[in-house]
C-alpha cells in the first residue's frame, strides 16, 4: 500500500503554504496562499476590500463550481438573505449560454464572477490551442453577458501546469484552488456536506462546493450560520486578497 499523505494542518502559516510545492499535472508547481498575497502587497496596492479588512479580521472565501444550474436562483436568494457574497466559477457551454439571466443576476448582485472552462476538459490533458479555447471561450461568453470580463479561473480537478499557467497569463486570469471541499459530488446528504465544510473551515480559507448538486444548496445556509457564529466574515475571493489585487498566471492555494 502506498504510504498515504498526512493532510496539512489548520495551523499551518502563511508563509509555509506560500512555499508550499504543489505538484499538478505532473510538474512541480509553486502556490501563494491569499493571505501571503496580502501580506506583500505594496502600499501602491490597489485591490478592493470587501465588507471588512482580512488583515485584521477572521475570512473565509465561499466559491461554487460548474454551474450556475437550477438551482443557483435558490442559492442567490440565501446570499442574499445572509448578506453574503460569493465567487462563482462558471462553465460555458452547457451552463453559461443555457442561463444567461443567472449569469447577470450573479454579478449584479456583488458575487465574483470567475471562469472554469468551457466543457469541463482536464486541462493538463490538453494541448495549448485546447486550453486557449476552453478559457477563451467561457470569458466571451460571460464578458458578453456581464459586461466584465473574469479575472479568476478553476481548473477543473485543480489540475494545472507551467502551460495551463501561461495560457492563463495571457488570457488575463489567475487560478484558485482551495483548502475546503465537501466532495458534494459524492453525496446528496445536506447534513454531510455541512459538516465537512465546518470541519475543515480555517481562516483565510476558500471553500469549495457545487451549486448543481442537490444536496448542496440547502446545506449553506447551515454552513453560513454556523461560520458566523464561530467569528468569520465571509468574502469574495478578490476580498479575501485585499488590498494585493490577483497577479494573471498565478495559482493561489490556502
Amino acid at each position: 500500500m502506498p504510504k498515504k499523505t498526512k493532510p496539512i494542518g489548520k495551523g499551518l502559516t502563511a508563509a509555509l503554504v506560500t512555499a508550499l510545492t504543489l505538484t499538478l499535472g505532473g510538474c512541480a508547481m509553486q502556490t501563494t496562499a491569499p493571505a501571503s498575497a496580502r501580506a506583500d502587497a505594496g502600499s501602491d496596492a490597489k485591490g478592493t476590500f470587501g465588507p471588512v479588512d482580512c488583515r485584521k479580521a477572521k475570512c473565509i472565501a465561499l466559491t461554487f463550481d460548474a454551474g450556475p444550474g437550477e438551482d443557483t436562483p435558490r442559492l442567490l436568494d440565501i446570499l442574499k438573505e445572509k448578506k453574503v457574497h460569493a465567487t462563482f466559477f462558471l462553465l460555458g457551454k452547457n451552463h453559461v449560454k443555457k442561463h444567461p439571466d443567472t449569469v447577470r443576476r450573479i454579478a449584479a448582485e456583488g458575487h465574483e464572477v470567475a471562469n472554469h472552462t468551457w466543457t469541463h476538459k482536464i486541462l493538463t490533458d490538453r494541448d495549448p490551442a485546447d486550453i486557449r479555447a476552453e478559457l477563451k471561450k467561457t470569458q466571451d461568453a460571460i464578458t458578453e453577458i456581464t459586461g466584465k470580463q473574469p479575472r479568476l479561473m478553476r481548473p477543473p480537478q485543480g489540475r494545472t501546469d507551467d502551460i495551463v499557467s501561461d495560457v492563463s497569463k495571457d488570457l488575463g486570469l489567475s487560478q484558485i484552488l482551495w483548502s475546503a471541499t465537501a466532495k458534494d459530488y459524492s453525496t446528496t446528504d445536506s447534513a454531510l456536506i455541512r459538516k465537512r465544510i465546518l470541519d475543515q473551515a480555517s481562516r483565510d480559507g476558500v471553500i469549495l462546493l457545487h451549486d448543481i448538486y442537490k444536496g448542496t444548496v440547502p446545506a449553506v445556509p447551515g454552513i453560513i450560520d454556523a461560520l458566523q457564529k464561530q467569528g468569520y466574515t465571509f468574502v469574495t475571493v478578490p476580498q479575501l486578497m485585499a488590498p494585493a489585487e490577483p497577479v494573471p498566471g498565478t495559482i493561489y492555494r490556502p
